[in-house]
Order: C-alpha cells, then sequence, then structure tokens
C-alpha cells in the first residue's frame, strides 16, 4: 500500500486528501476513494 495526495472538487471549493492506496489501483478508483472520503468529512 502508498499513501497518495488527491484534489477534489467539491462544494466549490478544492480539497488535498490523502488516500492509502493498493498498487496496481486505475486513477479512476483512487479519484473515487478521495471523492467518498472528502464527501464523508464536509457533508456534514
Amino acid at each position: 500500500m502508498m499513501e497518495v495526495m488527491v484534489t477534489v472538487r467539491f462544494k466549490d471549493r478544492n480539497y488535498n486528501t490523502n488516500v492509502l492506496v493498493h498498487k496496481g489501483m486505475t486513477d479512476e478508483e483512487i479519484k473515487r476513494l478521495a471523492e467518498e472520503q472528502v464527501i464523508r468529512q464536509w457533508n456534514l
């Protein structure tokens, strides 16, 4: 596993988030994980 920093746009703002990913994951999978993480954190 490795840590990747991803920038996600949510509610007209950019958020940087770190995501733990497995080697071989596609960019789409990583982006989806990052978006889900930001939504969980900021969609109160």
